[in-house]
């Protein structure tokens, strides 16, 4: 018997929705249904039998790794496939079967929704960790390699690649914890609240939580199936997370081109027509990454801004592909960022002269004479005259007293010989003691406190992993006992 052709809905949504999604959600509902399955029969609302069959040809579709059948029209959707393959893995008729008891599609897609999110979340927080520890070895690493920062894409202090680096890790740490926050808002289970508004039957919502790894329930169950805040939150994270990563790229780009850092050959493209070039495009990669990544949040926030407080394809399975995707480029860009900053090496940072030359020491030099008594606008008015006459290489005790004259008279020998130190010396940036500061010995108690920010987000994501492979192995136990029946 030949099978009718496809309506248009058919062909132009429910196909290619299918075949985009069939890969991800089939597994997990087939996971989720052996946990519902033994609730159920737990519970007595079926069978010990009848839950044994289901059991069975749940483990049996479980064990097939074969490709999913393509969309022919004679199922609408993921949903309704585990139907049509769980009948006939039980041979029995659809209508035999009792796995949706007290369950919806619309919990059940909320449900396998998280598990999804969830377990993608925990790779991406490994790929955030891993990143923050590089960026940390480097920044210990490279912390009295003397640079030129800059401000408004001009010179403007000494400071060091490590101080940089470590700047970097402690964004890389908030990021991580907020991912460690958003895999707990994740972590609580939909299932149980069907449609919407729940079921009069005796079901254990708990029960199928703990067995599928959740850490508790949605307290409401119209939030459980109608809410998305938490769909919101992994778009406009992983946003976040990209474009802060990807102004550290572009930095990089600056450092490169200025020869400051090596540039790693594992991470770049030879040139079509010139053989002396090779060009670190990954790092232009990782711009696009996060303006693509930007376009994935905004589509998620307009999908759920245009849905109704209900459950809505629009808040719901509409959004999956874009957070999916999401997640995946997330996973992608971190490994890229972290394989690049473990392979930099200071090449030729610039020199002490170079850096003098720059302006930038221009600034210490002004501090120096605060430190003995001469007022900040005064002190700021004297190096902007001797700025005004020449470089800082080119300042004399004698044209310093000249350069104050009318400004101060608060200058003696100490004051002048700080003054000249500190404008041809970016070195002594490396002693500085503030503690947030680009000093060497700050920057690296700075790792150090990182390292310990980095660590408690790691130990809550053992805590997650411990607690995800806990009920792995009490489902599988009780899913082969209860079919063994």
């Amino acid at each position: 018997m030949s099978t009718p052709a496809l309506t248009t809905y058919q062909r132009h949504h429910l196909r290619p929705t299918y075949d985009h999604h069939v890969g991800r959600l089939f597994p997990a509902m087939v996971r989720a249904s052996q946990a519902h399955v033994v609730m159920l029969t737990e519970q007595g609302l079926i069978p010990a039998e009848r839950g044994a069959r289901l059991l069975r040809g749940l483990a049996e579709l479980r064990a097939d790794t074969s490709a999913a059948p393509p969309f022919d029209g004679t199922f609408e959707d993921t949903y309704y496939l585990l139907e049509k393959r769980l009948a006939a893995a039980c041979g029995v008729p659809a209508s035999e079967l009792d796995v949706q008891m007290a369950r919806s599609r619309n919990d059940l897609d909320a449900g396998v929704f998280r598990i999804l999110l969830r377990d993608q979340l925990v790779g991406v927080l490994d790929r955030v960790l891993a990143t923050g520890a590089t960026a940390l070895a480097a920044a210990d690493r490279y912390a009295e390699v003397v640079i030129t920062g800059y401000t408004h894409r001009r010179p403007a202090q000494p400071t060091t690649i490590g101080h940089a680096l470590a700047g970097y890790a402690e964004a890389l740490a908030g990021e991580a914890a907020a991912y460690a926050d958003l895999i707990d808002a994740l972590n609580v289970s939909p299932l149980g609240s069907c449609a919407f508004a729940g079921t009069d039957l005796d079901i254990d919502p708990a029960r199928v939580a703990e067995l599928l790894g959740f850490a508790g329930l949605v307290v409401n169950s119209y939030e459980a199936v109608a809410g998305a805040d938490h769909l919101v939150r992994v778009g406009t994270l992983n946003a976040q997370a990209l474009a802060t990563g990807a102004r550290l790229a572009r930095t990089l780009m600056d450092w490169l081109s200025w020869r400051w850092v090596t540039t790693p050959g594992d991470f770049t493209q030879g040139s079509s027509i010139m053989p002396q070039k090779r060009n670190p495009v990954v790092l232009e990669h990782l711009v696009s990454y996060a303006g693509a990544t930007a376009a994935d949040a905004a589509s998620v926030l307009n999908n759920v801004g245009a849905a109704w407080w209900e459950d809505s394809n629009n808040a719901t399975t509409d959004v999956q592909v874009r957070l999916w995707e999401s997640n995946d480029r997330t996973d992608r860009f971190f490994a890229l960022l972290g394989g690049f900053l473990a392979e930099i090496e200071p090449l030729e940072p610039p020199s002490a002269e170079e850096i003098v030359a720059s302006g930038a020491t221009t600034t210490a030099a002004a501090d120096a004479l605060t430190r003995h008594g001469v007022p900040f606008r005064a002190a700021h008015s004297v190096v902007g005259r001797l700025v005004r006459a020449g470089a800082p290489d080119t300042w004399t005790a004698e044209g310093v007293r000249a350069a104050a004259q009318g400004i101060t008279d608060r200058l003696d020998d100490d004051a002048v010989a700080d003054l000249l130190a500190a404008a041809v010396r970016p070195e002594l940036v490396l002693d500085r003691a503030q503690v947030d500061g680009p000093g060497r010995c700050a920057v690296r108690n700075q790792v150090a406190a990182l390292r310990s920010r980095f660590d408690a987000v790691a130990g809550r994501l053992a805590a997650v992993r411990a607690r995800l492979a806990a009920a792995d192995e009490a489902l599988d136990a009780v899913a082969a006992e209860r079919a063994a029946r």
